[in-house]
C-alpha cells in the first residue's frame, strides 16, 4: 500500500487542481481508478489507453488540447519521459508495474517496495474517508486484477448479494458471484469505437449504486448492461470455441482472429481459473500481429520467461508474475513460442 504520507500527497493532488486529464488502462483496475479519481473530485476527463499500456509523446497534445491544468496517470506501466517533458503541466504517476526511472514526475509505485497492490485500492486508501460510497468501485477494480482486497470484508458485510461473506478468493469472487459480472461489465463497456467507450464511462461516472447495471434499476444502468450482454454474446462463443483446444499439453495455445473486439485478456483469465494447471497463451491476429494475453499458475514466474522469449524477436510485452501482455509480429510467433517453450521448462 502508499505509505500515510503518500496517500495524503495523492488526495492533496487530486483536490489542487481544476481541470485535470486522467490516462488509465482500458481495463476493470484502470476505469476503476478513474472513476474513484474524478467521483473524488468531479472534474476533468477520462482517456484510456488502449492496446499496449504506453503513453508516447504523441498523446501530449491532448492535454493542450483539453486546457488540463494536471495530468494523471493512473495504471498504466510505461509512460515515456518525452511525453512527460512535452506536457508543460504537472504530471502525477499511480501504477503498480514494475518500477522505472523517470524525472519531473510525482510516482507512486508501492512495487518500489516490494509491495504489488493494484492502483485502484492505492487510490481508495486515499480518498476513502470522503468517498465511503464508491466503496464498491474500489472491491470491483482490484478484483479485476486479481486482488483480493483486505476492504472487501467490510463491502460483504453489507452486499452478500453481490457478493457472499464465504467467498475468500479472487477466483470465486470473479467466476462465482454477482460482482464478477460487474467486473466483466467494466472491462466490456470499454470494448469498440471510442465514442461508445466514452459514453459508457460516462454513465458509470454517474452511477450511485452497482445493482442499477447488475438489476437494470435506472435507465443508464441499463444502457450498460445492454452493452454487457451485446458482448458477452462473443465472449461466450468464443469461451466454447477455446474449449474445445484443450489438450493435455501444459502448455493452453488459441488464437482468433477478430478486428472488432479484444477479449483476450478477459478469455485468458477465465481459462486459468477453468483449467487450473495450464500456462495460457490467448492471441488475436491483427494488423500482422498476434496480440496475446498469458497467464500462469502461482507456481509459474511468468514475466521473466516472457522477457527472455523475447529476446530476438520482433515484438514486446511485459506485466506481472503471473499475467502479462504481448504483441509478436505474425511471422515470429512460431519462434516466439518455441522460445517461451524453452524459457518455462515445457
Amino acid at each position: 500500500m502508499l505509505t500515510e504520507t503518500e496517500a495524503k500527497r495523492v488526495k492533496e493532488e487530486l483536490k489542487s487542481c481544476a481541470r485535470p486529464l486522467f490516462f488509465f488502462h482500458d481495463d476493470p483496475d484502470g476505469l476503476a481508478s478513474f472513476l474513484l479519481c474524478y467521483r473524488f473530485i468531479r472534474e476533468g476527463r477520462g482517456l484510456p489507453v488502449k492496446a499496449y499500456p504506453r503513453i508516447t509523446i504523441e498523446s501530449a497534445r491532448k492535454i493542450e488540447e483539453y486546457g488540463a491544468d494536471k495530468v494523471f496517470i493512473l495504471d498504466v506501466a510505461m509512460v515515456d519521459q518525452e511525453f512527460i517533458d512535452a506536457a508543460k503541466v504537472p504530471v502525477v504517476w499511480i501504477d503498480h508495474h514494475a518500477p522505472l526511472e523517470r524525472e519531473n514526475v510525482l510516482y507512486f509505485n508501492p512495487q518500489r517496495r516490494g509491495v504489488n497492490v493494484p492502483t485502484p485500492a492505492l487510490i481508495w486508501q486515499a480518498i476513502k474517508d470522503e468517498r465511503p460510497e464508491d466503496l464498491w468501485i474500489a472491491v470491483t477494480g482490484s478484483i479485476g486484477d486479481w486482488y483480493f482486497p483486505p476492504f472487501a470484508k467490510e463491502y460483504q458485510e453489507k452486499n452478500a448479494d453481490l457478493l457472499p461473506i464465504e467467498c475468500t478468493t479472487v477466483q470465486e469472487a470473479l467466476f462465482n458471484t454477482t460482482l464478477g459480472k460487474l467486473v466483466k461489465t467494466f472491462s466490456f463497456i470499454l470494448k469498440g469505437h471510442m465514442t461508445s467507450v466514452m459514453q459508457n464511462i460516462k454513465a458509470l461516472t454517474r452511477l450511485e449504486d452497482p445493482r442499477e447495471i447488475l438489476y437494470q434499476t435506472t435507465s443508464r444502468g441499463g444502457f450498460l448492461w445492454r452493452k454487457y450482454v451485446a458482448v458477452n454474446e462473443d465472449y461466450e462463443k468464443l469461451l466454447e470455441a477455446a474449449k474445445k483446444h484443450v489438450t493435455s499439453d501444459k502448455l493452453f495455445l488459441f488464437i482468433y482472429q477478430d478486428d472488432k473486439l479484444s477479449l483476450t485478456k478477459d478469455l485468458a483469465n477465465e481459462l486459468l481459473y477453468l483449467l487450473k494447471d495450464k500456462i495460457i497463451i490467448l492471441g488475436r491476429e491483427r494488423q500482422g500481429e498476434m496480440r496475446c494475453s498469458l497467464r500462469a499458475p502461482e507456481n509459474v514466474l511468468l514475466s521473466k520467461a516472457l522477457e527472455r522469449a523475447l529476446v530476438g524477436i520482433q515484438g514486446y510485452g511485459g506485466g506481472h508474475e503471473q499475467a502479462c501482455g504481448a504483441a509478436i509480429k505474425k511471422e515470429d510467433f512460431e519462434t516466439f513460442l518455441g522460445n517461451f517453450r524453452r524459457e518455462i521448462g515445457l
